[in-house]
């Protein structure tokens, strides 16, 4: 009988403890522009400040969600080995494309304006990229998977009422689509972007 009251209380602290580490998707938002914005304002040559960059991605963007988000309707259609490779291909990709248009930025100002809780899975947080003398302000908007509220991730970002996931779906499709309904042709089109 003590070990189960004991077991209980174990249980209970455990849960207690995960509930208070669930993360508000702004603050999420926050603590991921504040982390980016001390590495593009530090002096670090930029191969280390790519490795950042990368870091904070893997561990905040949903990155294998949105990869098969941006295989659309193929993704029902393709084999595990291709599954396998995409996922490895697509991860790559993103990462290169999400650091090396961010390594240009020496000092992003983003202030979190708002949330907005869709359902149970999604959140949209709204926060706004400052105006500098070299460029406008712009609207963004981040999608918030929070299936996990104990570990939210981000799966989309939208910016200027641009969702670029959806847009990255839109392009791996058409390269599908355009070579008879080949994979491998998106396969290579990867490939070649990332040994530029």
């Amino acid at each position: 009988m003590k070990l189960l009251k004991y077991l209980i209380i174990i249980l209970y602290l455990i849960n207690y403890k995960n509930l208070s580490l669930a993360k508000d998707p702004s603050a999420l938002i926050n603590e991921i522009v504040d982390e980016a914005a001390l590495v593009l304002s530090s002096d670090d040559p930029i191969e280390s400040k790519i490795i950042k960059l990368n870091s904070i991605a893997e561990r905040s963007v949903d990155i294998n969600g949105i990869g098969m988000y941006t295989l659309g309707k193929y993704r029902k259609s393709i084999n595990e080995d291709q599954k396998s490779k995409y996922q490895k291909l697509f991860r790559s990709y993103f990462l290169k494309s999400f650091s090396s248009r961010l390594v240009d930025y020496t000092n992003p100002k983003i202030d979190v304006v708002s949330q907005k809780k869709i359902n149970d899975k999604y959140t949209i947080v709204n926060s706004i990229l400052e105006a500098t003398s070299k460029r406008p302000q712009v609207k963004i908007d981040w999608r918030i998977y929070t299936k996990n509220p104990d570990r939210p991730l981000i799966r989309d970002l939208i910016v200027e009422g641009l969702s670029l996931a959806r847009t990255q779906k839109e392009e791996f499709n058409s390269i599908i689509q355009n070579n008879d309904g080949d994979i491998n042709a998106l396969f290579k089109t990867l490939e070649e972007f990332l040994i530029k």
